[in-house]
């Protein structure tokens, strides 16, 4: 027994030492499971005792201070027709939190962390020019430094309402604004400030991507303090994005075919007036300017607003055609069957065949008419020497006989018979066998004019075919000079009225093209 005592000493010391064993082994795997003991250490210290709702401030006086930075990543969409624009921005925000600092040395000089947003205090700072929620990631976390900085980084697609000025298109520059501002503390108790320096800012595009439609010009940013009761003010931080359009998918889609039939337009000009060539080639164009507005609606930008001035130019490109048109109508009237018109009234051939030419350097007037005049003078021969066979014969001539409407069309009356052949020359006609035997009916029919004198009646009939042959001839002869002059008259003002519309379509071009030059510099 008394071998019994050290032996149950010594088995309680193995119990005492073997118990204390096992525990010791527990403690080390649970604390296996967390891969930085240090960060759990300092998330525990940081979150005991902290209150999210309350402005971490210790004294309620200090203003928390907000810096705020925005850097355009892209340019999503431009709705024109509901004045929205759709960004996808880098936006970042750092405030001090009295509340999250820690001594480094005291955690295994950890100097920043992170946490998660819905743990900390966060500044309710939202863009005024807000109208839908856009796709942006959700991040968690924030990075707060052993001072007490927190840095809330995150990318936002951002759906805002803008005024969209689309007069220019598609030479526009717009000018949109993301407004920051707390939406219920005011400047008392969150003010806002740049991260960076309004230049650095303004000419930051490194994370821009430049290979859509639009690009960046540059990011404008104003600071503003306002009240709405003249108690309290708000502050905010407004910038502005400027973006202009690249317009060279709308230069050679729009334009450039608008300007290819306007062209053709002018060159129409040159078919002779006097053919039916230029009215169907000038419909034709105006059916196919139609077409083509037709098919380019669906791509200019449409507003309740206003009408972009390239609508305008379409439109009026379309009135140039249709005066264009209704021009040639009346050319072609004046110079077509000139023979069927009255004579030119002397008030118009002053104005048109003296004046105009001279006032407006038309020198080809006298030209206007070679192939006319190359009729006319081949006629003229014959007309001199009927006129003088005939000259004695002029007083038997009866009143009205041979006159009537001057057409080439339809032959001048020519008493009650009209012009007969001339195979009366060579024998007497078939229809005068009957005067011979009925010397009553023959001296009734002829012998009005030489009857008395005993000249034979085919003679008589003679007399009177060349003297009517004659007065045809007078009357052609006239006719064309007729023709001669509204053909002269319908040149002129073909000329004129073309280089009328030359320069209206010029004085345009160039004004359209002036416009949207300094658009396209500014």
């Amino acid at each position: 027994m008394r071998l019994s005592v050290p032996w149950t000493a010594l088995v309680f010391l193995l119990v005492q030492g073997v118990l204390p064993a096992s525990p010791v082994k527990k403690i080390g795997n649970s604390m296996g499971r967390f891969a930085n003991a240090t960060l759990v250490r300092l998330s525990e210290f940081l979150s005991a005792g902290y209150k999210k709702g309350v402005r971490p401030v210790k004294d309620w006086r200090d203003s928390t201070s907000v810096a705020i930075d925005l850097m355009i990543y892209s340019i999503l969409n431009v709705d024109e027709k509901n004045q929205v624009l759709t960004t996808y921005i880098w936006y970042r925000q750092a405030w001090t939190d009295e509340f999250m600092v820690w001594n480094p040395e005291d955690f295994d000089e950890v100097k920043q962390v992170s946490i998660p947003t819905a743990n900390v205090w966060v500044p309710d700072i939202l863009i005024n020019e807000f109208v839908d929620v856009g796709k942006s990631p959700d991040i968690p976390y924030v990075y707060v430094t052993h001072e007490g900085l927190v840095s809330n980084y995150k990318p936002i697609q951002v759906v805002t309402a803008c005024t969209l000025n689309i007069y220019n298109f598609p030479f526009d520059v717009q000018n949109c604004s993301l407004t920051f501002q707390s939406w219920l503390h005011t400047i008392k108790d969150i003010n806002i400030t740049l991260m960076r320096s309004p230049q650095e800012l303004k000419e930051d595009h490194s994370l821009f991507m430049n290979q859509g439609e639009w690009e960046l010009l540059h990011v404008l940013s104003a600071y503003k303090s306002f009240s709405l009761d003249n108690d309290d003010y708000y502050a905010e931080m407004k910038f502005h994005v400027v973006i202009r359009r690249r317009p060279l998918f709308y230069t050679v889609n729009l334009l450039l075919p608008s300007i290819f039939l306007m062209v053709m337009d002018i060159v129409g000009f040159y078919l002779p007036p006097d053919s039916g060539e230029r009215v169907s080639f000038k419909v034709t164009l105006l059916l196919g300017y139609s077409v083509f507005l037709i098919i380019v609606s669906d791509t200019l930008p449409a507003t309740a607003i206003g009408t972009p001035l390239i609508g305008v130019y379409f439109v009026v490109c379309m009135a140039l055609l249709v005066i264009s048109l209704a021009e040639t109508i009346i050319i072609v009237r004046l110079v077509h069957k000139q023979d069927l018109q009255r004579p030119a009234p002397d008030w118009l051939k002053r104005l048109v065949l003296e004046k105009a030419p001279v006032l407006f350097c038309i020198h080809t007037k006298h030209r206007l008419c070679s192939m006319l005049s190359t009729h006319s003078s081949s006629s003229s021969s014959s007309t001199s020497s009927s006129s003088q066979a005939a000259s004695d014969l002029e007083r038997f001539k009866e009143p009205g006989y041979g006159r009537g409407p001057c057409s080439l069309h339809h032959t001048c009356e020519m008493g009650h018979t009209g012009l007969v052949g001339l195979d009366g020359l060579g024998g007497p006609p078939t229809h005068h066998h009957h005067h011979h035997n009925h010397p009553h009916q023959t001296e009734r029919d002829g012998g009005g004019l030489l009857g008395g004198l005993g000249v034979p009646p085919v003679v008589d009939n003679i007399l009177q075919e060349v003297t009517s042959i004659r007065h045809f001839l007078e009357k052609r002869d006239k006719c064309r000079e007729v023709a001669k002059e509204w053909l002269q008259i319908g040149y002129v003002l073909d000329v004129l009225l073309f280089r009328v519309y030359l320069v209206a379509m010029v004085a345009y071009s160039i004004t359209l093209g002036t416009l949207w030059s300094v658009w396209q510099i500014v």
